[in-house]
């Protein structure tokens, strides 16, 4: 008797995944190859990489998400009417990049504008490694200044609700981060 309702409760249980657990839905029209899926503290964000106009930086946010690098990885500066940064996998404090060489500027015209995810960098125009943010308005003073990633296509709100602060405290994480095509 025991060992069936043990046996039910964990049937029910198995099916019964939270709406986090589960990959959301891609938006119509995105090569799942070149999209993002960010699993958040707040909630799944995803966003499409510009490989017509950045290809070597989408290829690194494509590795280093394969790899795992940004998983439980903070937003440590986020600043409120401007941008969310994170993708300091070594540190988790903003000093830090990947293992990899830094990249290559890839400036183009696309301007910076509400969900349009870029690379941070130092001063050089060509430090660029591994970490990025997402803008939350209009940030055309970044415009050929720094390089355009992709554009968030789903989740804007969850990004809309991370914790502020240079440096956060107790930030909000990337819970996880994937290629789309790499999720089953």
């Amino acid at each position: 008797m025991i060992r069936s309702l043990f046996a039910a409760v964990v049937l029910a249980c198995a099916f019964a995944l939270p709406a986090a657990a589960q990959a959301p839905k891609l938006p119509p029209n995105v090569d799942p190859q070149n999209t993002i899926i960010m699993q958040t503290t707040k909630g799944p964000v995803i966003f499409v990489l510009r490989t017509d106009i950045a290809p070597k930086h989408a290829e690194r946010i494509k590795k280093l998400a394969r790899e795992g690098f940004y998983d439980n990885v903070p937003f440590h500066r986020v600043i409120d009417g401007f941008m969310a940064q994170t993708g300091d996998g070594q540190y988790g404090n903003g000093t830090g990049g990947s293992r990899y060489p830094d990249l290559k500027a890839e400036f183009s015209n696309v301007p910076f504008k509400r969900g349009t995810v870029g690379m941070a960098r130092a001063s050089s125009p060509d430090s660029a490694n591994s970490q990025f943010f997402i803008c939350f308005g209009d940030a055309s003073f970044l415009n050929g200044q720094y390089t355009v990633i992709g554009q968030v296509v789903s989740g804007m709100e969850n990004v809309d609700k991370l914790k502020r602060g240079e440096p956060v405290q107790n930030p909000d994480k990337i819970i996880s981060m994937k290629v789309a095509s790499d999720v089953k």
